[in-house]
Protein backbone atom coordinates (compact mmCIF):
# COMPACT_ATOMS: atom_id res chain seq x y z
CA UNK A 1 0.00 0.00 0.00
CA UNK A 2 1.55 3.34 -1.00
CA UNK A 3 2.45 5.61 1.87
CA UNK A 4 1.00 9.09 2.12
CA UNK A 5 3.25 10.24 4.96
CA UNK A 6 6.59 9.08 6.25
CA UNK A 7 6.24 9.80 9.97
CA UNK A 8 3.29 9.05 12.25
CA UNK A 9 1.39 12.17 13.33
CA UNK A 10 0.97 12.99 17.01
CA UNK A 11 -2.14 11.14 18.23
CA UNK A 12 -2.14 12.20 21.87
CA UNK A 13 -5.82 11.95 22.92
CA UNK A 14 -6.08 15.55 24.15
CA UNK A 15 -4.60 16.86 20.90
CA UNK A 16 -6.89 14.80 18.67
CA UNK A 17 -9.99 15.62 20.71
CA UNK A 18 -9.12 19.32 20.56
CA UNK A 19 -8.62 19.17 16.80
CA UNK A 20 -12.02 17.56 16.22
CA UNK A 21 -13.69 20.01 18.59
CA UNK A 22 -12.23 22.84 16.52
CA UNK A 23 -13.58 21.54 13.19
CA UNK A 24 -16.90 20.25 14.55
CA UNK A 25 -19.08 23.06 13.07
CA UNK A 26 -18.02 22.17 9.51
CA UNK A 27 -17.30 18.47 10.01
CA UNK A 28 -20.45 17.01 8.41
CA UNK A 29 -20.38 19.45 5.50
CA UNK A 30 -16.76 18.62 4.70
CA UNK A 31 -17.33 14.87 5.00
CA UNK A 32 -20.08 14.98 2.39
CA UNK A 33 -18.27 17.49 0.17
CA UNK A 34 -14.84 15.85 0.15
CA UNK A 35 -16.31 12.38 -0.50
CA UNK A 36 -18.83 13.64 -3.08
CA UNK A 37 -21.58 12.22 -0.87
CA UNK A 38 -20.31 8.63 -1.10
CA UNK A 39 -19.68 8.56 2.67
CA UNK A 40 -23.39 7.95 3.21
CA UNK A 41 -23.23 4.81 1.06
CA UNK A 42 -20.18 3.54 2.96
CA UNK A 43 -22.00 3.86 6.28
CA UNK A 44 -25.07 2.08 4.94
CA UNK A 45 -22.85 -0.78 3.74
CA UNK A 46 -21.20 -1.09 7.15
CA UNK A 47 -24.52 -1.22 9.00
CA UNK A 48 -25.94 -3.73 6.49
CA UNK A 49 -22.96 -6.04 7.15
CA UNK A 50 -24.05 -6.40 10.79
CA UNK A 51 -27.33 -8.10 9.89
CA UNK A 52 -29.26 -6.30 12.64
CA UNK A 53 -32.61 -7.85 13.56
CA UNK A 54 -34.10 -5.11 15.73
CA UNK A 55 -33.14 -6.48 19.14
CA UNK A 56 -29.43 -5.64 19.33
CA UNK A 57 -27.41 -3.21 21.41
CA UNK A 58 -24.78 -1.51 19.26
CA UNK A 59 -21.73 0.41 20.49
CA UNK A 60 -20.58 3.04 17.99
CA UNK A 61 -16.98 3.92 18.85
CA UNK A 62 -15.59 7.31 17.75
CA UNK A 63 -19.20 8.24 17.02
CA UNK A 64 -18.40 11.87 16.16
CA UNK A 65 -21.64 13.63 15.18
CA UNK A 66 -23.60 10.35 15.40
CA UNK A 67 -24.05 9.61 11.68
CA UNK A 68 -23.49 5.87 12.14
CA UNK A 69 -25.63 5.77 15.28
CA UNK A 70 -28.50 7.36 13.35
CA UNK A 71 -27.93 5.05 10.39
CA UNK A 72 -28.22 1.95 12.61
CA UNK A 73 -32.01 1.92 12.57
CA UNK A 74 -32.05 -1.87 12.95
CA UNK A 75 -30.57 -1.75 16.46
CA UNK A 76 -32.85 -1.57 19.49
CA UNK A 77 -30.31 0.57 21.36
CA UNK A 78 -27.22 2.47 20.27
CA UNK A 79 -24.50 3.86 22.54
CA UNK A 80 -22.18 6.32 20.81
CA UNK A 81 -18.81 7.01 22.42
CA UNK A 82 -16.41 9.84 21.54
CA UNK A 83 -13.87 11.96 23.38
CA UNK A 84 -14.59 15.20 21.48
CA UNK A 85 -17.25 17.12 23.38
CA UNK A 86 -18.14 19.55 20.59
CA UNK A 87 -18.73 16.66 18.18
CA UNK A 88 -21.04 14.98 20.69
CA UNK A 89 -22.97 18.22 21.16
CA UNK A 90 -23.70 18.37 17.44
CA UNK A 91 -24.51 14.67 17.40
CA UNK A 92 -26.99 15.11 20.24
CA UNK A 93 -28.76 17.85 18.29
CA UNK A 94 -29.13 15.47 15.35
CA UNK A 95 -30.42 12.70 17.63
CA UNK A 96 -33.05 15.08 19.05
CA UNK A 97 -34.00 16.29 15.56
CA UNK A 98 -34.50 12.68 14.45
CA UNK A 99 -36.61 11.95 17.57
CA UNK A 100 -34.22 9.14 18.55
CA UNK A 101 -33.42 10.21 22.12
CA UNK A 102 -34.89 7.07 23.68
CA UNK A 103 -32.93 4.76 21.37
CA UNK A 104 -29.56 6.54 21.02
CA UNK A 105 -27.34 7.56 23.94
CA UNK A 106 -24.12 9.54 23.43
CA UNK A 107 -21.33 9.28 26.00
CA UNK A 108 -18.01 11.08 26.26
CA UNK A 109 -15.24 8.50 26.55
CA UNK A 110 -12.00 7.12 25.13
CA UNK A 111 -11.93 4.27 22.60
CA UNK A 112 -9.07 2.75 24.59
CA UNK A 113 -11.19 2.67 27.78
CA UNK A 114 -14.79 2.21 26.68
CA UNK A 115 -17.30 3.10 29.44
CA UNK A 116 -19.25 -0.08 28.67
CA UNK A 117 -19.65 -3.33 30.63
CA UNK A 118 -18.05 -6.61 29.51
CA UNK A 119 -20.12 -8.66 27.06
CA UNK A 120 -23.00 -6.16 27.02
CA UNK A 121 -23.23 -5.46 23.27
CA UNK A 122 -24.24 -7.38 20.18
CA UNK A 123 -22.41 -5.22 17.63
CA UNK A 124 -19.74 -2.54 17.47
CA UNK A 125 -18.87 -0.04 14.76
CA UNK A 126 -16.18 2.52 14.01
CA UNK A 127 -16.40 4.84 11.00
CA UNK A 128 -13.18 6.61 10.06
CA UNK A 129 -12.02 6.86 13.65
CA UNK A 130 -9.82 3.88 14.42
CA UNK A 131 -6.81 5.50 12.73
CA UNK A 132 -7.11 8.44 15.14
CA UNK A 133 -6.70 6.26 18.23
CA UNK A 134 -3.26 6.43 19.77
CA UNK A 135 -3.11 2.62 20.11
CA UNK A 136 -5.67 1.05 17.75
CA UNK A 137 -4.87 -2.46 18.99
CA UNK A 138 -6.08 -1.43 22.47
CA UNK A 139 -9.32 -0.06 21.02
CA UNK A 140 -9.85 -3.30 19.09
CA UNK A 141 -9.35 -5.32 22.26
CA UNK A 142 -11.83 -3.05 24.05
CA UNK A 143 -14.45 -3.67 21.36
CA UNK A 144 -13.90 -7.42 21.72
CA UNK A 145 -14.30 -7.04 25.49
CA UNK A 146 -17.71 -5.36 25.29
CA UNK A 147 -19.10 -7.76 22.68
CA UNK A 148 -20.99 -10.92 23.53
CA UNK A 149 -19.75 -14.14 21.97
CA UNK A 150 -20.70 -14.10 18.30
CA UNK A 151 -21.15 -10.33 18.33
CA UNK A 152 -20.32 -8.58 15.08
CA UNK A 153 -17.86 -5.79 14.24
CA UNK A 154 -17.82 -3.35 11.32
CA UNK A 155 -15.03 -0.81 10.83
CA UNK A 156 -14.77 1.70 7.99
CA UNK A 157 -11.35 3.23 7.40
CA UNK A 158 -9.61 5.03 4.57
CA UNK A 159 -7.12 3.23 2.37
CA UNK A 160 -5.15 3.99 -0.77
CA UNK A 161 -6.19 2.50 -4.16
CA UNK A 162 -3.71 -0.01 -5.56
CA UNK A 163 -4.50 0.56 -9.26
CA UNK A 164 -1.45 2.59 -10.46
CA UNK A 165 -3.18 5.38 -12.41
CA UNK A 166 -6.02 5.79 -9.95
CA UNK A 167 -3.60 5.65 -7.03
CA UNK A 168 -1.56 8.56 -8.42
CA UNK A 169 -4.63 10.76 -8.97
CA UNK A 170 -6.04 9.89 -5.57
CA UNK A 171 -2.80 10.65 -3.75
CA UNK A 172 -2.53 14.00 -5.55
CA UNK A 173 -6.09 14.86 -4.47
CA UNK A 174 -5.50 13.60 -0.95
CA UNK A 175 -2.20 15.43 -0.45
CA UNK A 176 -2.89 18.68 -2.31
CA UNK A 177 -6.57 19.39 -2.92
CA UNK A 178 -8.24 17.95 0.18
CA UNK A 179 -6.11 19.86 2.74
CA UNK A 180 -6.65 23.10 0.84
CA UNK A 181 -10.44 22.72 0.73
CA UNK A 182 -10.49 21.60 4.33
CA UNK A 183 -8.54 24.64 5.50
CA UNK A 184 -10.70 27.03 3.48
CA UNK A 185 -14.01 25.74 4.84
CA UNK A 186 -13.10 24.70 8.39
CA UNK A 187 -10.63 27.51 9.09
CA UNK A 188 -8.35 24.96 10.79
CA UNK A 189 -4.80 24.86 9.48
CA UNK A 190 -3.80 21.40 10.68
CA UNK A 191 -6.81 19.08 10.68
CA UNK A 192 -6.99 18.39 6.96
CA UNK A 193 -3.24 17.97 6.66
CA UNK A 194 -3.45 15.51 9.55
CA UNK A 195 -6.00 13.44 7.58
CA UNK A 196 -3.69 12.25 4.78
CA UNK A 197 -0.84 11.83 7.28
CA UNK A 198 -2.95 9.61 9.52
CA UNK A 199 -4.18 7.52 6.58
CA UNK A 200 -0.69 7.05 5.21
CA UNK A 201 0.69 5.73 8.48
CA UNK A 202 -2.27 3.51 9.42
CA UNK A 203 -1.55 -0.24 9.12
CA UNK A 204 -2.31 -1.64 5.64
CA UNK A 205 -5.36 -3.96 5.36
CA UNK A 206 -3.49 -7.26 5.85
CA UNK A 207 -1.75 -5.93 8.95
CA UNK A 208 -4.94 -4.51 10.44
CA UNK A 209 -6.69 -7.84 9.86
CA UNK A 210 -3.94 -9.45 11.95
CA UNK A 211 -4.48 -6.87 14.71
CA UNK A 212 -8.18 -7.73 14.80
CA UNK A 213 -7.45 -11.44 15.01
CA UNK A 214 -4.99 -10.88 17.84
CA UNK A 215 -7.60 -8.76 19.64
CA UNK A 216 -10.10 -11.62 19.88
CA UNK A 217 -11.94 -11.57 16.55
CA UNK A 218 -12.53 -14.35 14.03
CA UNK A 219 -13.86 -14.51 10.46
CA UNK A 220 -12.06 -11.23 9.79
CA UNK A 221 -12.43 -9.80 6.30
CA UNK A 222 -11.18 -6.60 4.65
CA UNK A 223 -13.40 -5.55 1.75
CA UNK A 224 -12.26 -2.65 -0.49
CA UNK A 225 -14.96 -0.10 -1.34
CA UNK A 226 -14.85 2.49 -4.14
CA UNK A 227 -11.63 1.16 -5.71
CA UNK A 228 -9.94 0.82 -2.33
CA UNK A 229 -10.42 4.41 -1.18
CA UNK A 230 -12.11 2.87 1.85
CA UNK A 231 -11.97 -0.57 3.46
CA UNK A 232 -14.78 -2.25 5.35
CA UNK A 233 -13.42 -4.59 8.02
CA UNK A 234 -15.89 -7.20 9.22
CA UNK A 235 -15.38 -9.68 12.04
CA UNK A 236 -17.10 -11.79 14.69
CA UNK A 237 -16.22 -12.02 18.40
CA UNK A 238 -14.41 -15.32 18.81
Amino acid sequence: MPAVASAPPDKAPDRIAGMFDAIAPRYDLLNHLLSAGIDKRWRKRAIASLGLKGRETLIDVCTGTADVALEATGAARVVGVDFAGAMLTLGLRKVHAANQVRRIVLIRGDAMRLPVRDRSADATTVAFGIRNVQRPEVACAEMARVLRRGGRLAILEFGVPRIPGISAVYLWYFRRVLPLIGRMISGHTGAYSYLPASVGTFPPPAEFVTILKQSGFAEVRAVPLTLGIVYLYMAVKA
